[in-house]
C-alpha cells in the first residue's frame, strides 16, 4: 500500500514530522513492505513556521526586528531554497513573531501597536534574495492597516509638514499625503500569498475594529476611533489608487494587514492549508495513496474551519481516498469533521492522565504509536 501522512504538529508535544515519523514507525512495525510519505504540514496559523522548518531545503533564520511597541527583539522565520517546490528562494514567515498579541500581552495598545517589525522581516528576506513570500497573518496585536510594514518598506505617510507619521493607527490621524514612488523596488519582482482564513472587510460593523479590536484591547470608544481611522486611511488610499478596495475578502484581518498586503503589495489572500497543501505539492502525493493519514492537537468542531486535517481530507476526497485522523484529544462535537471528509477519527490517549503527562513527548510519542498500531492491525486483518 502507499500511505500517505499528513499531519499537523500536537502543539506543544510533537511537531508534524515526529507525528507523522511516529506514524511511519507504528505502521512499520507491523508490515515493513509499505511505501510510507511523511510531509511536513500547517494550516498557515501559528506555528506554521515551526512544522514547515522541517522541510527539505529550510533554513531557519533569526532577525532583529521591533515588536508592537518598537522595541527590539528577535524574530525567527525560514527560508525554502528547493527546486522541487520553486525556482525562486520563499519566504515563510508569521507576522505574530514581530507583531503578535502574545509580545504584548500585558501592555496591549489598539491605537498605537505597530506591523513596522513585519516589514523588517521582510527586508531580510528581500536582502538573502527572496522573490516568493508566504505569510500567515494571525495572532496579530495591531490595527494600524498596515501603516507600520508599509512605512519600513519604504512608503511614505506623510503629515502636514512632510514628516513621516507615527507607523500606527494613531499616526493615521495626522496623514495628508502616500508617496507609494519611494517603495522598495525589488518588491514588484516579488509574490506574497497571504495565509488568510478570515473574510471580513477592513471596515464597518463586521470589519476589522468592531470584530477583532476587543481582543486587542480596544474599549467601545477605541473600536469607534479605529474604525474611523480605518476608513480614513482607506479614503487616503484611494486618492493614489483608484481600484483600492476596503470591502475585499479578509482586507480585515490582522488589523487591516490584510488590506495592506492586497492593495499596496498586489498580494493573494487565501486559505492557508490550501497554500500549504500546495506548496507541499500534496495533490501528487495524495492522488497516489492508498490510504491518507491526518489530524492535529485537537479535534473539536473548529477543526472544521481552515484547519490541516480538513483540508487534507477535502483534497483526499477529490480522488475518492480514505482518510483517518489521529488527535492529542477529540471532544464531543468532533464528529462534525466525519461530514468534512475524515471516515475516521482516533483521539490518542488511553488512561487518565493530567494534561501535563498528556502533553509530554515521550507520552505523547508512546500515545500515537500504539494507537496506529492498534488501527492498523485492525486494517490488516479486513485486507
Amino acid at each position: 500500500m502507499n500511505i500517505a501522512v499528513l499531519i499537523d504538529s500536537f502543539k506543544g508535544s510533537l511537531s508534524s514530522l515526529e507525528a507523522g515519523n511516529i506514524i511511519k514507525e507504528a505502521i512499520t512495525k507491523i508490515n515493513k513492505n509499505e511505501n510510507i510519505t511523511v510531509k511536513p504540514i500547517a494550516d498557515g496559523g501559528e506555528g506554521m513556521v515551526e512544522s514547515l522548518s522541517e522541510l527539505k531545503g529550510a533554513d531557519t533564520i533569526k532577525v532583529e526586528v521591533k515588536d508592537p511597541l518598537l522595541r527590539d527583539i528577535e524574530a525567527e522565520y525560514i527560508v525554502v531554497d528547493n527546486e522541487e517546490i520553486s525556482e525562486d528562494k520563499i519566504a515563510i514567515i508569521e507576522m505574530s513573531s514581530a507583531s503578535g498579541l502574545t509580545l504584548i500581552a500585558n501592555e496591549l495598545s489598539p491605537i498605537k501597536a505597530s506591523t513596522y517589525g513585519v516589514g523588517d522581516i521582510i527586508i531580510d528576506a528581500l536582502d538573502r534574495g527572496v522573490k516568493e513570500f508566504i505569510i500567515g497573518i494571525g495572532g496579530s496585536a495591531t490595527n494600524d492597516v498596515g501603516i507600520g510594514m508599509l512605512t519600513r518598506l519604504g512608503v511614505k505617510f506623510l503629515d502636514e509638514t512632510n514628516e513621516r507619521v507615527h507607523p500606527s493607527a494613531y499616526g493615521i490621524n495626522d496623514l495628508k499625503h502616500i508617496d507609494v514612488s519611494s517603495l522598495d523596488p525589488r518588491i514588484k519582482e516579488c509574490k506574497f500569498s497571504i495565509a488568510c482564513d478570515v473574510t471580513n472587510p477592513l471596515v464597518g460593523k463586521n470589519g476589522s475594529a468592531y470584530i477583532f479590536g476587543p481582543q486587542k484591547g480596544a474599549d467601545e470608544k477605541q473600536v469607534e476611533e479605529l474604525n474611523s481611522l480605518h476608513m480614513a486611511f482607506h479614503e487616503k488610499t484611494k486618492e493614489i489608487m483608484k481600484d483600492a478596495d476596503c470591502d475585499y475578502p479578509g482586507s480585515g484581518a490582522a488589523g487591516g494587514l490584510g488590506y495592506a498586503f492586497k492593495n499596496y503589495l498586489n498580494a493573494e489572500l487565501s486559505s492557508g492549508i490550501g497554500l500549504i497543501l500546495k506548496l507541499i505539492n500534496a495533490e501528487e502525493i495524495i492522488k497516489d495513496a492508498d490510504i491518507v493519514i491526518t489530524g492535529e492537537g485537537r479535534l473539536d468542531h473548529q477543526s472544521a474551519y481552515g484547519k490541516t486535517p480538513i483540508g487534507v481530507a477535502k483534497l483526499a476526497k477529490k480522488y475518492d481516498k480514505p482518510v483517518i485522523a489521529f488527535s492529542g484529544v477529540a471532544t464531543n462535537d468532533a464528529n462534525i469533521v466525519n461530514d468534512e471528509g475524515i471516515d475516521a477519527f482516533f483521539p490518542i490517549i488511553g488512561e487518565v492522565i493530567s494534561i501535563d503527562e498528556a502533553m509530554d513527548k515521550q507520552v505523547a510519542s508512546n500515545n500515537l504509536s500504539r494507537c496506529v498500531e492498534q488501527v492498523f492491525r485492525l486494517i490488516y486483518k479486513f485486507r
